[in-house]
Parts: structure tokens; C-alpha cells; sequence
């Protein structure tokens, strides 16, 4: 019997402490607010009991921040989407951030197993004077286990409407994308970390930004296969391929370290779970 799951997370800022409330309905929640920086930001993890999504599974994750508020999510692993015999698999993440709000969305990895037919959706909302930082992360089946992605489809559309929208389908069926140097020339990782203001962000601001990012880049194995740009002035994007997920991942922990140093003068902060 397909899962339906909902879950919307609130936060608020009270007494200069950011707290978030949720409701939930199905296996989707949040677990025990943490504050290792101190009250001002509230870390939270998203936890999907069931470990994975089949055909016919719907997850709604819906995010709100109020003014003053700041939160931070990951999850405790990756998010699985698998083989399914023709219905659909999907996630649908909705994030709106008020006026003077800061979100940072730090999921883990999305895995695509052989077969999968699924979609994975996110909306970003942003009013003048909200940020957020966040990613994507996407691995098309499990190489190192010998389980490639050879069957099924999978959507993935990231919105910042009447802004910025990167969407596309990958089909397994699809060797010209997937192979050729004009496409994914043979990764199966691809993740984008992006930096989003509801306010136009200065030239100086975006170059100071994705100067970070090539510095990076410049020391990193993924050089060759990683890009920071900026389509819009109230978006900065690093894009990655990559063979697999750890080295992926691994540089957009680096870039989002660098740039919420930037952008907040916040120092590095690892959520506990990714050490446990």
C-alpha cells in the first residue's frame, strides 16, 4: 500500500531563540531541536522511517521561516527512490522564508535505484531580506555495489519561481546523456549547492561568492567537472558531476562552510548526525 506522507515545519523566533514547530501526517518528522551554535539557530533532522520511496510513496515537506528566525535541516541518510512497476515515486519540498529569515537545507544524497520511476521537486520562496543556503544531491544507482542505474526515470526540477528554474528528466535509456562529454560523460553523481537572497545581491556580493567556490574548485579532484555561476542576481549556483557521492559532497560541505562565513559570519558548523 503506497505511503503519503506529510509534514510542514515552522519556525519562529521567540526570546531570541529560533524554534520550530511541525505537524506531520504519516512517517515524516522531525526529530529533537539542537542548538550546538547557540539559540539563535535551531538544527533539525528529517527522518523518514520507511528509508525509501516506491511507486505510488508521496513525501510533502513544506518549510516556513519567519522573520528572525533561522533554521537548519539535513537528514540522517540518504533518501532512496526504488524500483517501482510504473507508478510514480514523489518528493515535493516547498521552502518560504519571510522577510529577514535564514534557512540553510543540507539533505543528504537522493539515490536512484534500477527501475525507479520518480520525481523530486523543490520550491524555493524567498521575500526582500530572507537567504537561504542549500543543495541537491543526486546518485543514479549504486556503482560501487554493482548496481547501476539502467532502468526508470527521474525528474528533478528546483524553482525559485519567476527567477530561477533548473529542470530535467534523466531516463536510463538515455546513453547519449548519460555517457557522452556533452552530458554527464560517464558521472553518476550530480548535485548543486546554491545561494538564494530575496533581494538582489550586489555583482561585488555574487563575485565575492563564487570566488570562494573556484578557489575551492582549484584544489579539489572534481576541478574538471564542477562549475559556480550566476544566472541571476538573487541566485548563486556550484554545480557538480562526479563519479560518485563523497567527493561531491565532500566539496559542497567546503563551499557551504565558506559561504556562510561570507554571507552570515558564521563559523563552521557539521551537524552532529553526519559524525554519528
Amino acid at each position: 500500500m503506497p505511503w503519503h506522507a506529510r509534514l510542514h515545519l515552522d519556525y519562529r523566533q521567540e526570546s531570541d531563540r529560533t524554534v520550530a514547530r511541525f505537524r506531520h501526517d504519516g512517517p515524516l518528522r522531525i526529530l529533537q531541536s539542537l542548538y550546538p551554535e547557540g539559540d539563535a539557530i535551531c538544527h533539525n533532522v528529517l527522518v523518514h522511517p520507511p528509508g525509501g520511496l516506491v511507486g505510488g510513496d508521496t513525501l510533502d515537506i513544506d518549510i516556513e521561516g519567519a522573520d528572525g528566525s533561522h533554521g537548519l535541516i539535513t537528514t540522517p541518510g540518504a533518501s532512496r527512490f526504488y524500483r517501482s512497476e510504473g507508478e510514480l515515486a514523489m518528493q515535493r519540498t516547498r521552502i518560504r522564508l519571510a522577510r529577514g529569515a535564514r534557512l540553510e537545507w543540507l539533505p543528504l544524497e537522493a539515490i536512484c535505484y534500477s527501475g525507479c520511476q520518480a520525481e523530486n521537486r523543490l520550491t524555493i520562496e524567498v521575500e526582500p531580506g530572507a537567504e537561504m543556503i542549500g543543495w541537491d544531491v543526486t546518485a543514479l544507482g549504486l556503482p560501487n555495489a554493482n548496481q547501476p542505474f539502467e532502468r526508470g526515470s527521474y525528474l528533478q526540477h528546483i524553482e525559485v519561481p519567476g527567477v530561477w528554474l533548473e529542470r530535467g528528466r534523466i531516463d536510463a535509456a538515455d546513453q547519449r546523456l548519460l555517457q557522452s562529454p556533452l552530458g554527464f560523460g560517464g558521472h553518476r553523481c550530480i548535485a548543486s549547492l546554491f545561494f538564494v537572497s530575496g533581494s538582489p545581491a550586489t555583482r561585488a556580493r555574487r563575485e565575492v561568492l563564487l570566488g570562494h567556490a573556484r578557489r575551492l574548485l582549484e584544489e579539489h579532484e572534481l576541478f574538471d567537472s564542477a562549475g559556480a555561476t550566476s544566472p541571476h542576481a538573487e541566485v548563486v549556483v556550484l554545480r557538480v558531476l562526479a563519479p560518485m557521492v563523497e567527493p561531491a559532497m565532500q566539496l559542497l560541505r567546503d563551499v557551504w562552510q565558506a559561504w556562510r562565513a561570507e554571507v552570515w559570519q558564521l563559523p563552521a558548523a557539521t551537524p552532529r548526525i553526519w559524525s554519528t
